[in-house]
């Protein structure tokens, strides 16, 4: 909440591909969109710029919601098995309690505990809003990562 505004957020997920020399005896599953082999890095990161969970060595050629979907933490997540807080109201609010939840990009399914911005398509002030928050808050893995790139 204080560093981008968005209530009961306790981190956002995100991959990131680590680039690698060719694995001998490998065909094209390391290779990937990009033209180049990596493996994939999944990780939720939460607002301090620090890791909390990481999954690390997918295939490249997987799409991000994949890799976490068939992830220790995205089973986890969709399976209900995180044991996230207990609901609170949102601060300012008489409106009812909120679950603690992530945040993804577009390409992630959604659960009670997974949000991701809503389409683009139609988005009235309030939607608009909602999206330039979340948006902040993806923010936070991909600076994780940039440090992380930078050590």
């Amino acid at each position: 909440m204080e560093v981008c505004q968005f209530p009961n957020c306790i981190g956002v997920v995100d991959g990131k591909h680590i680039r690698i020399i060719k694995p001998q005896g490998t065909g094209s599953e390391f290779f990937n969109y990009k033209k180049y082999f990596s493996i994939i890095l999944m990780a939720i990161a939460e607002a301090q710029y620090r890791f909390v969970a990481a999954n690390i060595g997918a295939y490249a050629g997987l799409k991000d919601s994949m890799v976490f979907k068939n992830s220790y933490m995205g089973r986890s997540l969709y399976n209900r098995q995180l044991d996230f807080s207990p609901p609170q109201l949102l601060p300012a609010t008489d409106a009812p309690s909120m679950p603690f939840v992530l945040v993804a990009n577009e390409a992630f399914q959604m659960c009670e505990n997974f949000l991701k911005p809503y389409s683009s398509l139609v988005l009235n002030f309030k939607k608009r809003t909602f999206n330039y928050r979340l948006t902040r808050v993806q923010r936070m893995v991909e600076c994780t990562f940039r440090l992380l790139v930078a050590k």
